[in-house]
């Protein structure tokens, strides 16, 4: 069903909770008005990391369309800046030949500088970063953090001063460009948006989510999560790589590796997928323009996407 003309492309992003069904409510409306789903998930650029990502089966590939998956190995580098540019491609394809496009996914990051855009800040300065690093290292967060604040106090009032990352990425830009992080961010808030977009998202009851997660997360083990995992080593990709240290991998590693039985491991698995679930709540839940719905709202969240694709 091709989309309104518009002069940006039409997106249509679906986000929420891992576990939630974000995956099905997307097939299912995409199958119904003619759709692609662009992937917004940062471990499922992977390849051979499919049965711990929750990435769509081969069967579901073949009926909708996806991107964004299998893009790298799992010891190629892969970040937000690149997501954006391939997503970027992408969308203006589907954009030209008329098709809706479905953004799915939880990746906060990846979904806020896909539809915002990357801050128009320097590059990173690898020198610059282990300096700081090592000043962190020897000294502590709370020096560095309060080095921030005698520099540049409103970076200073926006950051936790826990968060390490944060606070040598607001000294790296304040060194490089003279201004303070916040002015380059407020700078980008004025730029124009890439994309028309309506958000959608899937929320259930905590006690409903953390039953989902827990059958997932057995569906996983009986489908082979643990021999997945055991391959991936073998190819030579060890546990230190990022995404062989992410949310189920680091797990199965470590009992693998003998540092604990299948039953407990898995038990964290669950623990930990609840806490990330929380966190992503979290992020989303201060984006005002998302509406919400329980993942079996299917009518509405429909009746609401061909409004918007066709207003």
């Amino acid at each position: 069903m091709p989309i309104s003309g518009a002069s940006k492309p039409r997106v249509v992003l679906l986000v929420g909770p891992t576990g939630v069904g974000k995956t099905k409510m997307a097939l299912k409306i995409a199958g119904l008005i003619g759709g692609e789903i662009v992937s917004a998930d940062s471990l499922q650029v992977y390849r051979g990391m499919d049965i711990g990502t929750a990435k769509p089966t081969p069967e579901e590939r073949r009926c909708i369309p996806h991107h964004l998956l299998d893009v790298v190995d799992p010891d190629q580098p892969f970040d937000v800046s690149r997501y954006c540019d391939l997503a970027h491609r992408v969308i203006s394809c589907l954009h030209r030949e008329q098709k809706p496009i479905f953004v799915v996914g939880g990746t906060g990051l990846y979904i806020r500088a896909l539809l915002g855009g990357l801050i128009a800040g320097p590059g990173a300065d690898e020198s610059l970063r282990q300096i700081l690093r090592d000043e962190m290292k020897r000294l502590g967060k709370s020096h560095l953090y309060e080095k921030l604040r005698m520099k540049d106090q409103k970076a200073a009032a926006q950051i936790n001063p826990h968060d390490g990352v944060r606070i040598i990425r607001a000294l790296e830009v304040l060194e490089l460009t003279g201004r303070s992080i916040v002015d380059h961010q407020q700078d980008h808030r004025f730029r124009e948006k890439p994309f028309e977009v309506i958000k959608i998202g899937l929320m259930s009851d905590k006690t409903v989510l953390q039953a989902r997660i827990e059958k997932r997360t057995d569906r996983m083990i009986a489908d082979g999560f643990v021999d997945e995992v055991r391959r991936l080593l073998a190819m030579g990709y060890g546990r230190s790589l990022k995404p062989m240290q992410s949310l189920g991998y680091r797990h199965i590693c470590g009992f693998l590796a003998g540092e604990g039985d299948l039953e407990e491991v898995v038990r964290l698995i669950k623990r930990d997928t609840h806490r990330y679930a929380k966190r992503q709540m979290t992020w989303f839940a201060a984006d005002r323009e998302i509406s919400w719905h329980a993942p079996d709202d299917f009518e509405a969240v429909a009746e609401k996407i061909r409004f918007f694709l066709h207003r």
